[in-house]
């Protein structure tokens, strides 16, 4: 039996990834693992600090990691995951000057089978804590742009609104496959 196959979807801020995420586990009746950072923000009532950018890759890694077991015990497809550790590096580079993440981000990166990039191109909107405005969104997708054409693994960006926006990513997941 093939282990499930991890599709990482990316994107700045405000890009639809839990939208995405959810909907896409639900067509191919697979899991999907939530974005971190959004619990962090929750429990503690603030953004993390440079000094907690870390926890946040290593404790969205052991969920990714927790998935992919429970989705091979339900012999699903594929776990998608609610954004990456890379994302968590860019951001950590964006908001702190702090490059030091990207070495294991980009080691975890390689587990995942495909990347779904989002395009900003979704009208953004306040979500608590975590969001820093529209104007993060053009530099955060060129800083994903050039870690993710750095790697090997295969990305698809995804663009569109609402159903048109799901359709791509559906294509692109079955064109992987």
């Amino acid at each position: 039996m093939t282990p499930p196959r991890l599709i990482c979807i990316i994107g700045a801020e405000s890009t639809g990834k839990t939208t995405l995420a959810r909907l896409l586990a639900a067509h191919y009746e697979s899991l999907w693992v939530p974005e971190y950072l959004r619990a962090f923000c929750e429990i503690q009532g603030r953004t993390p600090t440079r000094d907690e950018q870390t926890q946040i890759i290593e404790t969205q890694q052991q969920s990714v990691q927790a998935a992919q077991q429970a989705a091979a015990a339900q012999g699903a497809p594929f776990v998608f995951c609610d954004t990456a550790p890379l994302l968590t590096a860019v951001y950590s580079d964006f908001v702190f000057g702090d490059a030091s993440l990207y070495v294991r981000a980009r080691s975890l990166h390689a587990h995942y089978a495909l990347t779904l990039l989002l395009a900003p191109d979704i009208a953004w909107v306040a979500d608590g804590l975590q969001r820093d405005g529209e104007q993060v969104r053009g530099p955060v997708t060129q800083m994903l742009i050039r870690e993710l054409a750095a790697l090997t693994q295969p990305v698809s960006t995804v663009t569109g609104q609402g159903s048109a926006r799901l359709h791509a990513a559906i294509e692109a997941v079955t064109a992987y496959r």
